[in-house]
């Protein structure tokens, strides 16, 4: 078998801002080589992918750019195809809407069919919403776990945080997870009544923007805390006593 991938394209995983900020004030010059010398793109949304792009390399052709959009409304059967060019010797960029690609964000699919193909995948340096939050929240950054979206279902949801927090005490472990930013301060005053007081509970909110805000303060404390968290985009952490 031919294991050789040297006559094929590289997948690039590229983050992108974590919101209305100069680009690359948060990324480094990897990215605009990259981007400069890649045409053809895997997507979330091709307006902000497209304007993105023009950010980052003003001068290089937007008719150039070959897109395809991945998202919700993506067929599975589809999904093989946006790789095709790598397997013609071109490399292909993934971009993220927000952050990184295939953490907490699409991507993650076509990555692992790249590697099915052989396809050299390469993730480029860029912010983490997930990781910024940890590292600036004071709690254990040897072991945790990040959770995703919580459940709607309010009994749901409270029994979701009960079980995070009894796993987070058990085994010494962070656990982080997000919200629909409309959701935020519905989510926020959910875990205030649901966890016990001496909890840490650890609020990241516009990471790497001018509005950025990080607070890590027990349950307790945050009952008598006001923050407005509505439509900001925003990671949650406990760690139990």
């Amino acid at each position: 078998m031919n294991t050789t991938n040297s006559n094929k394209g590289k997948l690039y995983l590229i983050p992108t801002t974590l919101g209305d900020v100069e680009p690359l004030e948060v990324l480094p010059l990897s990215i605009k080589r990259v981007i400069e010398n890649v045409d053809f793109y895997i997507v979330e949304n091709e307006k902000t992918a497209r304007r993105f792009i023009k950010r980052i390399s003003p001068k290089k052709s937007q008719p150039s750019l070959k897109i395809q959009v991945l998202n919700k409304y993506t067929k599975p059967e589809e999904i093989p195809t946006f790789i095709t060019p790598c397997l013609n010797g071109y490399d292909v960029g993934i971009i993220s809407e927000a952050g990184c690609p295939g953490v907490a964000d699409p991507g993650a699919d076509v990555a692992a069919i790249a590697h099915k193909k052989n396809i050299q995948v390469v993730p480029l340096v860029g912010p983490s919403s997930i990781l910024l939050a940890l590292m600036a929240s004071g709690m254990n950054g040897q072991s945790f776990a990040f959770t995703g979206y919580l459940p709607i279902d309010k009994s749901e949801k409270k029994r979701t945080i009960k079980k995070l927090e009894k796993t987070s005490k058990d085994f010494n472990q962070s656990q982080i997870f997000m919200e629909t930013p409309y959701r935020n301060d519905k989510l926020l005053a959910d875990l205030i009544t649901t966890l016990s007081p001496n909890t840490l509970l650890c609020v990241a909110s516009d990471i790497t923007l001018g509005t950025e805000y990080i607070k890590t303060q027990s349950v307790a404390q945050w009952k008598g805390s006001s923050v407005e968290l509505h439509k900001k985009p925003t990671i949650f952490i406990i760690h139990a006593k």
